[in-house]
């Protein structure tokens, strides 16, 4: 059970960024920061390493101050959030009943 925790989602800011991108298909760094209320260096270290670890991936719309990022789970990202969101979930339940 402990096994399929993932270190890497496992902080809480980036669990909450990956819930938040495994239920819709993109999720902009402004929309990101202002649901999670963190600042932007802070978003940006977490998805930085989201995107490391193969998780998400980004993509630039526009250049400068008026620049866009967008963010998208990936498949590997998406497989790594599910094996953690059941290995909470079966942490959270507890062991089975005994009779």
């Amino acid at each position: 059970m402990i096994s399929g925790l993932d270190s890497v989602i496992h902080a809480p800011k980036r669990l909450a960024a990956m819930a938040v991108l495994a239920n819709s298909s993109t999720a902009s760094f402004r929309f990101l920061k202002d649901y999670l209320e963190i600042s932007d260096s802070d978003l940006s270290k977490h998805m930085s390493a989201l995107e490391a670890a193969g998780y998400v991936s980004s993509s630039k719309d526009g250049r400068g101050r008026g620049a866009t990022t967008t963010y998208k789970m990936t498949r590997l990202g998406q497989k790594a959030y599910t094996t953690h969101r059941d290995a909470l979930r079966a942490l959270l339940d507890g062991p089975p009943a005994s009779d």
